[in-house]
């Protein structure tokens, strides 16, 4: 956003000036100057085949020939109305798109790298940012936490103070003297994870002898070591290369009279007395999710101790550093620079910028990509998870309509035509170049999460998306816009992702042993080292796999077979004794419960012929609440326990409990009903229902946004019960 200036519009659309490649060069970016909030009638969100941006319209003669759509209005929090609410949101490209915050570790990454890359950051953007952060401050304490509704931390306090204070807030602002307070009370910054030390360090805050060693000659290592990078999991593989790169540089921001002011406000000692090597451990408790084990320590003490100063030659170094830029520059090419998400995107940004230079194609081509990542609702601007969720809601999206019998229905016929030729338009057709080098898992015939720019094909995008199309292409009316050849691609990719356990990862097969969690070093995640099985991924395989056998019962039968007996074999041994299931991408027993009752469903496991199913739905009706609805918190995630959310009843869970409890034929419908008339209640005269409580999370610790479930899970529960009992009124 920072880079891609609009220059009037051309049949509605905006027309972007060509970027200058010595506009980097002449002078340092000048501080954006805040207001108190920008017009928010001049942001207008474009679509092009998936890719996401918000442009905001000082002109006013561009303003009226691009006028807001209603998506627009909504996602800004302005006045909306009309009937079938949400397929007004659909976007131009066919897809429906949403924030995905929450995490408040990612707009540091980015604003302090581009102060550090001198990238501008115009007033408008730097505005919003500061209205976010001010929104989602503790209304107690006034710091931040490592997601929306997470208790204060050092990591999400020092980072966010930073922020502010780059974007031009006074340190006498009283919001900031508040935050300051709270993080002197935590210790200081000096008491952040591993991640916040890096940041600070690379703004030149910190001292790099305050971070933890990241040698790039880890990506040397031969692939039979057992602890070889490429056994890592995707997202620490992709955010410890670059972080590997800087480090080794010891790159750092010069110094300006603002971090000389950051040095005396983020720590409670003065900075000229603080120990910097001493502190490489320190971290508050409530930042310290996964403490570092002895055996990490140990290493780090050898590194620093040892190898850093007395036998790290320089010809080794500088090979590891070759080689991490070659692995990054894969990384951008494969992704044209979206990158795989938020964190490693900004990182990679400062590594083409240490090496290639400000004028750089690559500096130059990420600037333009970090608009993809932002997003302006009510609150301001926040970073989002990744670069979209376009592909995964609006498989949902589509599915939900089929499972409520409405597909035929010519008023949705159009809007449903529009989600397929999204689909059709955004499948991986081939590999990413030099695949095996850059250790990339398969991905012909795949989806990605958000969009095939981005590229990462992951397990349950694929399948849900498949089965969208399947579904679909089926229906009367509907084109056939993948041939038979792309499905059996989607399907050979699908059947790599299995492990021995007969479950499924998501991003690819675990490499690497459970052991490597004992290497954890970012902290405040859990379960990041290495790929696991997931309830939710191994369901959304077996059961577009149980839809392709229907349509196409020969090919690969005996694989399919194989693979889904394995499959549902896993899925009974990760049920719990309570008969819950844990989720890792959704809140969390009721999510993780949802998807398996469905896995077992499509093999024909019903409450009626199956244990499992009976102890899955006993789990279900022993956590309905008095109103009929279900509530759990974020907790349950943290604490691998069932904990209920104290706000109450959520919308967004009691329909996937209900929806669970239809996919298993629970004999009584009661419950089912009680839970559907609570979100019934819930749902607004002009057909939405209000944001509740944050649905996701990854790594156990982290908690994030899909607000589409509140429209597509609500619509699938009610369209699955009308389906099969009629469209009657609930008592």
């Amino acid at each position: 956003m920072a880079c891609l200036q609009l220059n009037g519009t051309s049949n509605g659309k905006p027309v972007k000036r060509s970027v200058d490649p010595d506009s980097h060069n002449t002078q340092p970016a000048k501080r954006p100057k805040l207001q108190e909030r920008t017009d928010y009638t001049r942001w207008r969100l474009l679509g092009e085949r998936g890719r996401q941006t918000w442009h905001y319209l000082e002109d006013d003669e561009d303003a009226k020939e691009w006028p807001q759509t209603i998506a627009d209005r909504y996602f800004l929090g302005l006045p909306t109305n009309g009937l079938e609410f949400f397929q007004h949101l659909q976007l131009p490209p066919g897809n429906w798109g949403c924030e995905y915050g929450g995490p408040m570790f990612l707009l540091p990454g980015l604003i302090i790298t581009m102060v550090a890359t001198e990238t501008p950051i115009p007033d408008y953007m730097a505005t919003e940012i500061k209205n976010y952060l001010f929104a989602r401050a503790n209304p107690e304490d006034g710091g931040w936490g490592l997601h929306i509704e997470g208790e204060s931390t050092v990591f999400g306090t020092a980072m966010n103070y930073t922020v502010l204070r780059l974007l031009g807030v006074t340190e006498e602002h009283e919001r900031m003297i508040k935050a300051r307070g709270t993080l002197h009370k935590l210790g200081g910054a000096n008491n952040g994870p591993h991640w916040a030390k890096f940041w600070l360090s690379v703004l030149g805050v910190c001292q790099w002898d305050i971070v933890n060693p990241v040698p790039p000659e880890l990506w040397l290592l031969p692939d039979w070591v057992p602890f070889a990078p490429w056994r890592w999991w995707i997202h620490m593989r992709q955010v410890f290369l670059p972080m590997s790169f800087i480090w080794s540089h010891r790159f750092s921001y010069k110094t300006t009279p603002l971090v000389e002011q950051l040095r005396q406000e983020l720590f409670v000692e003065p900075y000229e007395s603080i120990n910097w090597t001493g502190n490489r451990n320190s971290i508050h408790p409530k930042d310290n999710y996964h403490p570092k084990s002895w055996l990490l320590n140990t290493a780090n003490w050898l590194l620093v101790n040892i190898w850093n100063p007395y036998l790290r030659p320089g010809s080794l170094a500088r090979k590891g550093e070759d080689w991490a830029f070659k692995l990054i520059q894969m990384e951008d090419k494969n992704t044209d620079f979206s990158n795989l998400g938020p964190v490693n995107g900004p990182m990679n940004l400062l590594a083409c910028y240490i090496r290639e230079g400000p004028n750089s194609y690559s500096v130059q081509r990420h600037r333009e990509r970090l608009a993809d990542f932002m997003w302006v609702k009510e609150e301001g601007m926040l970073m989002n998870g990744t670069n979209g969720v376009q592909c995964w809601d609006t498989s949902f999206l589509i599915q939900a309509v089929m499972d409520a019998g409405l597909a035929e229905d010519p008023k949705w016929k159009k809007m449903l035509a529009r989600g397929l030729e999204f689909l059709d338009d955004q499948q991986i057709r081939e590999n990413v170049d030099d695949q095996s080098i850059c250790y990339r898992q398969q991905r012909k015939g795949a989806w990605a999460f958000s969009t095939k720019d981005q590229g990462y094909a992951v397990s349950d995008c694929i399948s849900e998306a498949l089965k969208a199309i399947l579904l679909l292409q089926r229906t009367p009316g509907f084109p056939t816009l993948l041939k038979d050849q792309r499905i059996y691609d989607a399907i050979d990719t699908l059947l790599t992702y299995q492990n021995a356990s007969g479950g499924c990862a998501s991003y690819e097969p675990t490499r690497g042993s459970k052991r490597l969690e004992m290497l954890n070093a970012a902290e405040v995640f859990g379960r990041i080292m290495i790929e696991y099985d997931y309830p939710e991924c191994t369901t959304a395989v077996v059961t577009a796999l149980s839809l392709f056998s229907k349509y196409y019962p020969d090919y690969r039968a005996a694989d399919i077979k194989a693979f889904k007996d394995r499959a549902i074999g896993y899925i009974r041994k990760a049920q719990y004794p309570d008969g819950s299931w844990y989720g890792s991408w959704g809140i969390c027993f009721t999510y993780a419960g949802m998807f398996a009752l469905e896995s077992l469903s499509s093999v024909g496991e019903t409450y009626e012929n199956s244990t499992a199913v009976r102890r899955g739905c006993d789990f279900f009706i022993s956590k309905q609440r008095s109103d009929g609805g279900w509530s759990e918190s974020y907790k349950s995630c943290e604490q691998n326990t069932y904990i209920e959310h104290p706000t109450g009843s959520q919308v967004v869970q009691t329909a996937w409990a209900c929806i669970a409890l239809l996919e298993a034929n629970y004999p009584d419908r009661n419950p089912i009903e009680r839970g559907l008339k609570l979100i019934m209640s819930r749902q607004q005269p002009n057909g939405e229902w209000l944001q509740e409580a944050i649905e996701g999370v990854f790594n156990k610790s982290c908690m994030i946004s899909y607000p589409n479930y509140k429209f597509i899970f609500p619509m699938k529960a009610l369209g699955m019960f009308a389906k099969r009992y009629g469209d009657i009124e609930l008592p």
